[in-house]
């Protein structure tokens, strides 16, 4: 024989399909009884739950039939707000409260809850306004939106509907009635405080005039004329010296490039040749003649113009830069050919096509620092035309100080009477804008609420989901059954079968002796069973009838 081992060293061995149907097998009360018992308890929910109808109504927003020139005062709200506080005026506890006592909304409810309760269940569940925006540009913008309401009686929850597309279009017309009314009589306000602060600065205009009769600061208003020109001159000249330092930047960052390249393409290769004569520059000979060029054209200039011109200054600068570069050229031509003469047999040249590009970026280079120059020249010229512009509005601003106090008071008057009779023009012109808002709300002509769809009556009840509860109920009924079975059977130690005998105690089996139990003890249990589940079914069978047959009777 084998020694045992120690069970607790013995682990659980897999179960197959055989094992698991032989679990079912054992267990099917257990796992049968949840579901009865779920799919009897969801039938009885399910049709002991009343129907609940919605009913739903479609309100589109209609766009005026005036120009929107007309209506830009006094109302200015977007229509997405002001559907929402419609809804929040509609669903006050007042207006609620009217609509539940009208149409004897919740009698159950109202015997056992109060009414605070009532209304924010109503609220919160059973009332819904929903806005519909438009298409492409119009997406952001309400056009129209829909109310609907849920009540377990679909006749009374159209009436309702109804009820509320009524009140949303009255408080449409009121509340727009009023904000007219309202923004009216502000302007109205409004429109007296100017005109009487108009009258009192117009009352003292006169007064001071018969004061001073003939001693009118008339001039002044021409020193703020030139002030205000001057001041317009320096913020022209500030700009342009701007633009000035932003295109010099622009143009050194353009000779830094075009210095490097003529680097890399001036890098000499020497060559051993046989000295005779070095060959003078090319572009050292064209700089002499755009020197004596520039000077002849500088002097034409100087007969024309004083020194100060723009045109004589931008010469002289490019003749500078012309001769500073044959300078530089001179210098290096001098180097060759003291080099030539001492080496007597070794030249540095370079190839004819990096002759011809070296040539042309010394040419850009020289035409960009002309021009650098040039707006140095320019920027000197604003500078001293800022400086000028200065001291011509301290000076008139000096003037001013020193005139007498009975030409600034006066000039204090004019322009008081110029601001209070702008105000008034401005506040005239809203006033007649308000008075036309007025009297296309009146005449109906403004935005406007219609109903495009009236209420609806339902046919069939949005809840309760009746199939789904009875099928999530049974579903649920054999799960928790399945977990039952399945902890029952992790708690049961004993040995089931042949494979767990041979698992669990590492034996050999020569033989199998069948369980034998009294015959009629066997029949007795079955009875019992068969009684108990007959039972269990028929008064299932009647409790799921009895609330089908209720709900039948009661619709």
């Amino acid at each position: 024989m084998q020694p045992l081992q120690d069970p607790l060293a013995i682990q659980h061995r897999a179960l197959d399909v055989e094992d698991y149907i032989d679990v079912v097998r054992r267990h099917r009360s257990l796992i049968l009884a949840p579901m009865l018992a779920g799919l009897v308890i969801s039938v009885v929910v399910a049709f002991l739950w009343s129907d609940t109808y919605v009913s739903s109504a479609t309100i589109r927003v209609l766009p005026p039939q005036v120009p929107e020139g007309l209506l830009s005062m006094p109302l200015t709200v977007d229509m997405s707000q002001r559907v929402n506080q419609m809804t929040q005026s509609i669903l006050s506890r007042a207006t609620l409260t009217n609509i539940i006592t009208t149409h004897s909304l919740y009698p159950r409810e109202r015997k056992r809850l109060p009414m605070e309760d009532i209304i924010e269940t109503m609220r919160s569940r059973a009332v819904s306004v929903t806005p519909i925006g438009g298409g492409g540009e119009n997406r952001t913008k309400t056009l129209a939106f829909t109310v609907a309401f849920k009540y377990e009686n679909r006749v009374t929850a159209q009436r309702v509907c109804q009820d509320l597309v009524t009140k949303f279009i009255d408080e449409n017309v009121r509340e727009r009635a009023s904000s007219s009314s309202q923004m009216k009589d502000f302007v109205e306000d409004q429109w007296q405080t100017r005109k009487r602060d108009l009258d009192a600065i117009e009352e003292q205009m006169s007064k001071f005039k018969s004061a001073n009769v003939g001693r009118t600061p008339e001039q002044q208003g021409a020193t703020f004329s030139a002030i205000n020109g001057i001041e317009t001159r320096m913020t022209n000249i500030n700009a342009a010296l701007g633009r000035v330092n932003q295109d010099r930047l622009i143009i050194e960052n353009q000779i830094s490039i075009l210095k490097d390249q003529l680097k890399q393409v001036t890098t000499p290769t020497v060559e051993a040749v046989a000295f005779t004569l070095v060959p003078r520059s090319e572009r050292l000979v064209l700089l002499e003649r755009e020197i004596a060029n520039f000077e002849t054209r500088l002097q034409g200039l100087r007969e024309q113009y004083q020194e100060t011109h723009p045109d004589i200054k931008a010469s002289a600068g490019n003749i500078q830069i012309l001769k500073k570069e044959r300078d530089r050229l001179q210098k290096t031509q001098d180097e060759l050919e003291a080099a030539a003469k001492k080496t007597g047999g070794s030249v540095s040249g370079l190839r004819p096509e990096a002759v011809r590009e070296a040539r042309s970026l010394e040419s850009q280079i020289q035409q960009l620092m002309g021009r650098i120059e040039a707006s140095k020249m320019e920027e000197e010229s604003y500078k001293r035309g800022l400086i000028d512009a200065d001291k011509a509005a301290r000076s008139l601003q000096g003037t001013l100080a020193t005139m007498p106090s009975s030409e600034k008071e006066y000039e204090q008057l004019r322009l008081s009477s110029m601001m209070a009779r702008r105000d008034f023009e401005e506040i005239d012109r809203m006033r007649q804008r308000a008075n036309a808002a007025v009297e296309l709300e009146n005449r109906k002509q403004t935005e406007k609420l219609e109903v495009l769809d009236q209420a609806s009556l339902p046919q069939n009840p949005t809840e309760p989901k009746r199939w789904m509860i009875i099928l999530g109920g049974a579903i649920g009924g054999l799960i928790l059954g399945i977990c039952f079975a399945g902890a029952k059977e992790m708690k049961d130690s004993t040995l089931k079968n042949l494979k767990d005998v041979r698992a669990y105690t590492q034996l050999t089996i020569l033989g199998c002796i069948p369980l034998l139990e009294n015959d009629l003890v066997v029949r007795r249990r079955r009875r019992l069973a068969w009684l108990a589940w007959s039972t269990a079914t028929l008064a299932s069978i009647a409790i799921m009838t009895g609330s089908v047959v209720f709900y039948m009777t009661s619709r």
